[in-house]
């Protein structure tokens, strides 16, 4: 019974069909068959399939995240500082917060778009055209026009288009964007093997990846969004970026500060207008509560303070693309890194040989010639024969070019002393048979010495028993399994001598009786920072875990080699296999695993695993299969040179120069940096105190007291004077011991904001900074003779007075904001360790606080705006010991702290 015809059958093909059926099966299901489809038939497939693409899904969020980014606490915060702003008549200052707003929106919104661009990226990996049998003969149509069901043809060199199976022929497909292998895999038209996974099938290749060797014909039967590149994709757009530590403790802190201001604004309102305080005194009193509890400048303060994290990252190597992620970084406790291309060069070496007479020897090192000469003959026949068996050529620029493997077979030879010239070996050669993936060996012919030569090169196991005579081949046996051991990619080389009369034209004719010269060993050697980078990770407390899609052994082999694992590691062979208990329970444990064989479902299984047990993630990759787990990680990091767009775009951070210790350095960057985002909110909450106190003594004393402090003389301090000071501890060196702390646990004490933070900023800075603030405010009013209830408005005797007081209360805040800032620098260690010049930022900063200060308090126009008055020296010379006793008091604190914890 004869299959049906496309033309005969005019039912809608199966969206899915199963690849790995029988092939007579498969094509009946596609209705194809050896003359590929119609023109007619793939125009009417092209309707119902549509190109053949990677779409991305079309989800008009713009507003409703530009709506949520709107009300965000801190922007719900900075709306109410702005409305307040213009309550108060500075319209300059509203419309300025307003700004800040609607920036750190868009900067939100940027962050939103990532994962499309991620889906958006992967159409590059899409041939631009393809060669497909339509009608019975071979043609060039455009690959976004194929459709399930069409035959192809694919050759060396080729972007495979669609997912297809092979019909016909052999071909080596770099299966590294998709599965993290960095050797070419063999692909042909064979049987289906029970129970491999999809990837590993032996007949299918799948769209994206690359034809490095041979000929085939293929059948499509999957394209866009079907095939395996549009799954990942589909991953990519389900899974959502969570909010960074920092921005959750930070929202968590702004509905704080919202609710303790507003309550207490309420409260002390009704108190106040109990105690006989008008209804428009207590208004302004509320009015100033409100402004003193709102830190005006927190938000765009950590975004400034975050940006210059981002460009010293970026003159480190590192590109980081989302804010948030620099803080993030410095919380990591857990490194997943994939292998090839990451801890390694992603370029072949060879490390060792083997021959029948003189064993295993290393073949790396700067006397390697010598030594291969004293290894004697059989060395330079196999270094002679593996570069022979090669199809290597020069680029203009003079380098190796060609595949990979025999790229470092013929650097090799020349690094054993048996460099072979390119010209001159295609000269000699009579016969080449390429590399057959099925038949695993390649093999040429050439006149080598006035004879014939055959020069063999292939995987033991297919070389091995091709040798003549039945010769024993225990020992070679025995060699391989050791470099196997040693994570080494193992060739067998051979040889033979042809008659001189003739050529034999078949090539299991060529391929037989022959010689073993020996073995080598290739090595895909890690890169020389990577051992001190893992070092590094671990005095920090970081865990790296390494989840790949090679074989264990090898995996293993350049773990161990950069330290990763030490003294133990814990090796799984098959991760696509292992259950969430057996999963949840390697990453509980102490020791670093080695998660091979992986698939893109398995990297993001383990990432949501450690997620799930508190640990924050940073995920390495550099292929189109790691971009749902680069997304889904807190940290995604990109290599920047391999990487391929997918990567990059969904990555939160890119590594310009492909270093891993570039990540060591971005993550003691990251802990600086969230030390001194503590360490600004410290300075900044400090202040809070002698600004809200100044309001409860004007409302608790029913207005006897007059307002220490005017509304605009807060917002002078909060987006004046405070905000360089703020910034330049943005930039305070790190702390001595800052990358052998172990890593923050959420949860545990370790938030931006902590109890001993605040009893710090309020009970400690903030009431010294009180208690001086107000003492100087009573000492101008007592010594003009004032007493409670004594008017000081406008045109009465005190008024000039009054101002003068706040003008000391204004003054004096700047003043202990000086001190404040000096003793904020450092959490445990005193300024004397940390240096007092060592950030030249802050000096400059507090040197524009006080000249600021001084232009507000003198400046005749700026006198009659902010309400401030001239100050007298005696009052200045008391302001000038407000910086030396707020830090002093400080640093003898954390010098009782210190002495505490050392005994």
């Amino acid at each position: 019974m004869q299959p049906a015809t496309p033309e005969s059958e005019e039912s809608a093909l199966p969206v899915e069909v199963d690849p790995r059926e029988p092939l007579a099966r498969l094509r009946q299901d596609l209705r194809t068959g050896p003359q590929g489809l119609s023109r007619r038939e793939a125009e009417r497939r092209a309707a119902v399939y549509g190109p053949n693409e990677v779409r991305r899904e079309q989800r008009g969020r713009l507003r409703r995240e530009l709506g949520r980014q709107l009300v965000h606490p801190l922007a719900l915060l900075l709306w109410g500082a702005g409305g307040l702003a213009f309550v108060a008549g500075t319209s300059v200052l509203g419309m300025a917060i307003v700004a800040v707003i609607l920036l750190n929106a868009g900067f939100a919104l940027l962050q939103e778009r990532q994962a499309e661009r991620a889906v958006e990226a992967l159409a590059t990996f899409l041939p631009a055209h393809s060669r497909v049998v339509r009608d019975g003969q071979e043609q060039t149509v455009e690959a976004t026009q194929l459709v399930p069901g069409d035959l192809i043809v694919l050759e060396e060199g080729d972007k495979v288009p669609a997912d297809v199976r092979l019909v016909e022929g052999a071909v080596e497909i770099d299966l590294s964007m998709l599965t993290g292998e960095s050797a070419p895999v063999e692909r042909a038209a064979t049987r289906t093997v029970a129970g491999a996974p999809t990837l590993r099938e032996p007949n299918l290749a799948f769209s994206g990846t690359a034809c490095v060797e041979g000929q085939a014909k293929a059948v499509v039967f999957a394209t866009g969004r079907h095939t395996e590149l549009g799954r990942i994709a589909a991953l990519s757009q389900r899974t959502r970026r969570e909010g960074s530590p920092l921005e959750r403790q930070v929202k968590r802190v702004a509905w704080l500060i919202a609710a303790v201001a507003v309550g207490m604004g309420a409260v002390l309102l009704v108190i106040g207008a109990a105690s006989g305080l008008p209804l428009k005194d207590a208004l302004t009193f509320a009015i100033g509560l409100l402004v003193a509890n709102v830190p005006e400048g927190l938000l765009p303060t950590i975004t400034l303070a975050l940006a210059m994290g981002v460009r010293l990252l970026a003159r480190q190597g590192a590109v980081v693309k989302r804010l948030s992620a620099v803080e993030t970084l410095g919380s990591t406790h857990v490194i997943c890194t994939d292998k090839t291309g990451t801890l390694t060069r992603n370029r072949m070496r060879l490390r060792s040989v083997w021959t029948p007479t003189g064993g295993e020897h290393s073949a790396e090192g700067q006397n390697q010639r010598e030594e291969g000469q004293r290894q004697g003959k059989d060395v330079v026949r196999l270094a002679q024969a593996m570069s022979e068996c090669t199809t290597v050529s020069r680029s203009e620029s003079g380098e190796l070019a060609g595949d990979p493997t025999e790229v470092a077979l013929v650097e090799g030879a020349a690094h054993l002393g048996q460099a072979v010239d390119l010209d001159a070996r295609d000269l000699r050669r009579r016969a080449l048979f390429r590399f057959d993936p099925r038949l695993r060996t390649m093999s040429v012919v050439s006149e080598l010495q006035g004879e014939p030569t055959v020069s063999v090169k292939g995987a033991p196991e297919a070389v091995l028993p091709r040798l003549a005579g039945g010769a024993d081949t225990t020992a070679a046996r025995e060699a391989v399994d050791a470099m196997a051991h040693d994570g080494l990619r193992v060739l067998a080389v051979a040889t033979r001598t042809l008659e001189a009369d003739g050529l034999p034209s078949r090539r299991e004719d060529v391929e037989c009786d022959l010689e073993l010269l020996g073995l080598v060993g290739l090595h895909d050697p890690p890169r020389p920072e990577v051992a001190d980078a893992v070092r590094r990770c671990h005095d920090a407390g970081l865990r790296v875990h390494v989840v790949t899609g090679d074989n264990g052994s090898t995996a293993a082999a350049v773990a161990r080699e950069v330290g990763i694992g030490d003294p133990g590691l814990s090796v799984l062979a098959d991760a696509e296999s292992v259950s969430e208990q057996r999963l949840d329970e390697l990453l509980a444990a102490p020791g670093e695993v080695v998660f091979a064989r992986a698939s893109p479902e398995t990297k993001l299984r383990v990432a949501d695993a450690l997620r799930d047990q508190g640990q924050i993630v940073a995920m390495t990759g550099d292929g189109v299969n790691d971009a749902p787990a680069l997304h889904r990680a807190h940290i995604g990091v990109a290599m920047g040179l391999s990487g391929t767009d997918v990567a990059r775009e969904a990555s939160t951070m890119v590594l310009t120069d492909d270093n891993f210790a570039t990540i060591v350095k971005a993550v003691e960057s990251g802990r600086r940096v969230y030390d001194n985002v503590r360490k600004f909110i410290l300075y900044i909450f400090a202040h809070a105190v002698p600004e809200i106190v100044p309001f409860l003594v004007y409302a608790l004393s029913g207005g006897a007291i007059p307002l220490p402090l005017t509304v605009l003389q807060i917002l002078a301090i909060d987006l004046g004077t405070e905000t360089l000071p703020a910034l330049a501890l943005g930039r305070e060196p790190a702390e001595p011991g800052l990358m052998t702390r172990p890593p923050r646990r959420p949860g545990h004490g370790s938030g931006v904001i902590t109890k001993d933070m605040l009893i710090r900023a309020w009970a400690s800075l903030g009431l010294v900074s009180t208690v001086l603030v107000m003492g100087a405010y009573f000492y101008v009013l007592w010594r003009a003779g004032w007493t409670p209830g004594t008017s000081t408005s406008a045109g009465s005797a005190m008024h000039q007075d009054y101002l003068t007081a706040t003008t000391a209360t204004f003054a004096g805040i700047v003043m202990c904001q000086v001190g404040t800032a000096m003793a904020a620098r450092t959490d445990r260690a005193s300024l004397r360790e940390v240096g007092l010049t060592t950030n030249p930022l802050l000096l400059a900063g507090i040197g524009f606080e006080l000249v600021f200060t001084a232009v507000l308090v003198w400046a005749p126009p700026f006198q009659s705006v902010f309400g401030t008055a001239p100050l007298p020296w005696d009052v200045v010379a008391l302001l000038l010991t407000f910086p030396v006793l707020v830090w002093g008091t400080d640093e003898l604190r954390r010098s009782l702290r210190r002495r505490r914890k050392a005994a």
